[in-house]
């Protein structure tokens, strides 16, 4: 997201983003007003790249990653895949209160609720399964030298 005159807006509207080579980009803007608003929000994010700019366009160098960036970036992954598991289980709990409820108002019957209990669970599984499974290869990628 840039500042673009108070205003957050994501880069992609402001500038076409080019990546001639695995670890340069090259970002132009529509309009040279912004270059130094992209600037300063590329080099406030937390990517640790420093953009220069020639004018016309910005170029950004993404450096090799080291051991210890790489270990950082399996860190922020394991951090995220355990907030979609806390919102896989918010989800599911929100489910399970509102398939109790149908039971109680007498929608449903409990052979009715045991089965939709049992079929949530299952899917509740398969999308935690699935998470760790991402994770698990997105690790494997970023120690891959």
């Amino acid at each position: 997201m840039v500042d673009y005159y108070g205003t957050g807006t994501p880069l992609s509207q402001l500038a076409t983003v080019q990546v001639p080579e695995a670890r340069l980009a090259l970002i132009t803007p529509y309009d040279k007003g912004a270059m130094a608003a992209i600037e300063k929000s590329i080099r406030d994010s937390d990517l640790g790249v420093n953009p220069g700019s020639d004018g016309t366009v910005i170029r950004v160098n993404f450096p090799q990653l080291t051991e210890e960036r790489r270990k950082e970036f399996i860190k922020v992954a394991k951090g995220k895949a355990e907030d979609s598991k806390v919102s896989i289980r918010a989800i599911r709990r929100a489910a399970k209160e509102a398939m109790e409820k149908l039971e109680k108002d007498g929608k449903v019957g409990k052979d009715d609720l045991a089965r939709a209990e049992k079929e949530l669970e299952k899917v509740t599984g398969e999308h935690t399964a699935k998470i760790d499974e991402l994770l698990k290869h997105k690790e494997a990628e970023l120690l891959e030298v």
